[in-house]
């Protein structure tokens, strides 16, 4: 049996691994970026980049002031956990108080109408729980950081399913030249397709969990990925909006299929500092 205590332990492990330890894959394309670039006032910002990634492992501490919103994705195989969906639910709550205090995570959970704030990251419906059922004999939590420098540049459109792949893009574009310098990039570009309206955007924001550099198993969207990319990074927006060769690391498409009538579009934009961390639970 998995114990509550377990959950608890991970998620507040978690969340002190992804808040201050950027993933390696996306480091890679940072420093990549840096080599890339020829843009002097880009190359400053990059470095700066890069030496506050190395600052805040070697000193222990958050990469950002904004340590986000606690978002868990659960993947829930075939185990016992205790007390059920109860022992995991009330472990990732506690995991994260812990996580508030301990690190610590700055307090960002407000009400969004008196703008009270919780004070510990716990609030109505928050943490934010994805729970996915799988065939496998583990309990897979991943904990998604989301900070609303880029949350706050999300756009969804319910296109009409003619504009296919050119409406695609073309969103997508309107959306990052909208955002320019707001979400800190070089960002991280998540697509959503398909499904309904909340189902694209909830996509697109998983798609944001796939490495930086690994491009989708299918052929067709693997290649719209890449088209995507180099149409973003054609703006010249740059790190930090400043200018330069790299506005986006990566794009990332999910989908799923939808009604005939529609043809749902989320993006999900992700800043430089594109946090996670996943641990793997077994009894």
């Amino acid at each position: 049996m998995i114990k509550q205590k377990m959950v608890e332990e991970t998620v507040c492990r978690l969340f002190k691994e992804a808040v201050i330890k950027l993933p390696d894959d996306v480091k890679k394309a940072l420093k990549t970026a840096y080599d890339l670039e020829e843009d002097e006032t880009a190359l400053l910002n990059l470095k700066a980049i890069l030496d506050n990634v190395d600052a805040a492992e070697n000193g222990g501490i958050p990469l950002c002031q904004d340590t986000g919103l606690p978002i868990i994705f659960v993947k829930y195989g075939k185990v016992e956990v205790e007390n059920n969906h109860e022992g995991i639910v009330n472990g990732i709550i506690n995991g994260v108080k812990r996580g508030t205090e301990e690190i610590p995570l700055r307090p960002n959970v407000v009400d969004p109408l008196t703008r009270r704030n919780t004070g510990n990251n716990i609030g109505r419906f928050i943490p934010q729980i994805d729970v996915e059922l799988v065939n496998t004999d583990s309990l897979e939590i991943t904990v998604f950081p989301k900070g609303f420098g880029s949350e706050n540049n999300n756009a969804l459109k319910m296109a009409l399913p003619g504009e296919g792949e050119a409406g695609i893009k073309d969103f997508v574009l309107e959306t990052v030249l909208s955002a320019g310098g707001k979400p800190c990039p070089p960002m991280v570009v998540g697509v959503g397709i398909g499904g309904t309206s909340d189902m694209a955007l909830k996509l697109a924001k998983k798609a944001l969990l796939r490495q930086v550099g690994v491009n989708h198993t299918e052929k067709r969207i693997s290649n719209l990925e890449k088209d995507i990319l180099e149409v973003v990074n054609s703006t010249g927006i740059g790190p930090m909006g400043m200018g330069g060769k790299t506005t986006a690391l990566d794009v990332k498409i999910e989908y799923a299929d939808t009604h005939t009538a529609g043809l749902p579009i989320g993006v999900c934009i992700q800043c430089w500092s594109a946090r996670r961390a996943t641990g793997i639970l077994k009894p």
